[in-house]
């Protein structure tokens, strides 16, 4: 810890109380080591049987959807994305890709897909749909290594992207997204921040993602963490699925290449 105030006794009382509650969280995750016992495995569950059921204006399912590796192939599929898509012609992630499938194959309209996308831990909901079917997806990719291709320009073109964009200073409070998390032994108030450049840091973060968060109550997948950062640092929501968004996803993705997913993960 860095102490800008003199005395040694008051650096280690404001220590002391960020050391408790990260010992207090390991504690936490370690009692539900055990993934049955992990509240993400009964999402994981609702987001398999709403992948399989018979939904929207075509009342299609979604086991059709084409994650990169053939149309009803989800075995590995997220380690290998985000990643380029011919129909669609961009480079999409998980959870962009649920999105366009939902409305070529069942018929939901996009706008109302987006009208609610994350459950409000302040009312106590349950995950939506598209948190549990993107739960449900990444889990296929469970102890696989994440190698999302390199191949086609336009993904070599969304790392370089969402590196520039995770350098970029913007918003009233002039901050990036390495404001926080290009450096080691950085926090805000008693979390610890990734620091995106370290690579085993980055790699613990990106291969428990979706993580069920046990101070919201629900699982969070990065589309959510986009979202959440973004407010943070006071700036609009920024789009479900959006170019920029994927970019800094595959920018991170790129980062924390051959880890092993270790799904569901659990945060503070």
């Amino acid at each position: 810890m860095r102490c800008m105030i003199p005395g040694l006794a008051i650096c280690l009382s404001l220590a002391a109380p960020a050391a408790l509650a990260e010992a207090s969280v390991a504690e936490y995750r370690a009692a539900l080591a055990d993934k049955d016992a992990n509240p993400g495995s009964l999402i994981i569950e609702k987001g398999e049987m709403l992948f399989k059921t018979k939904r929207g204006a075509k009342a299609e399912t979604l086991e059709k959807c084409d994650f990169g590796l053939g149309a009803g192939k989800l075995k590995g599929a997220a380690a290998q994305m985000p990643r380029y898509f011919k129909d669609t012609d961009r480079v999409q992630d998980v959870e962009s890709r649920l999105v366009s499938c939902m409305v070529r194959l069942q018929g939901f309209d996009e706008a109302e897909i987006k009208k609610k996308l994350y459950a409000d831990q302040r009312f106590n909901e349950d995950n939506t749909p598209l948190e549990a079917m993107a739960a449900y997806v990444y889990a296929q990719s469970d102890g696989m290594a994440l190698n999302p291709p390199k191949k086609h320009p336009k993904e070599k073109e969304a790392v370089k992207l969402g590196e520039a964009l995770f350098w970029h200073r913007y918003g009233p409070m002039d901050f990036s997204c390495a404001t926080c998390h290009a450096e080691d032994g950085k926090r805000v108030r008693l979390q610890a921040l990734v620091n995106h450049y370290n690579k085993k840091d980055i790699q613990a973060t990106v291969s428990t993602w979706p993580t069920y968060r046990v101070s919201h109550g629900a699982m969070r997948n990065m589309q959510h963490r986009m979202w959440d950062c973004h407010w943070q640092m006071r700036l609009p929501d920024i789009d479900y699925g959006s170019p920029a968004a994927v970019a800094i996803i595959a920018f991170q993705a790129d980062q924390a290449r051959g880890v092993k997913f270790d799904l569901p993960g659990m945060k503070r």
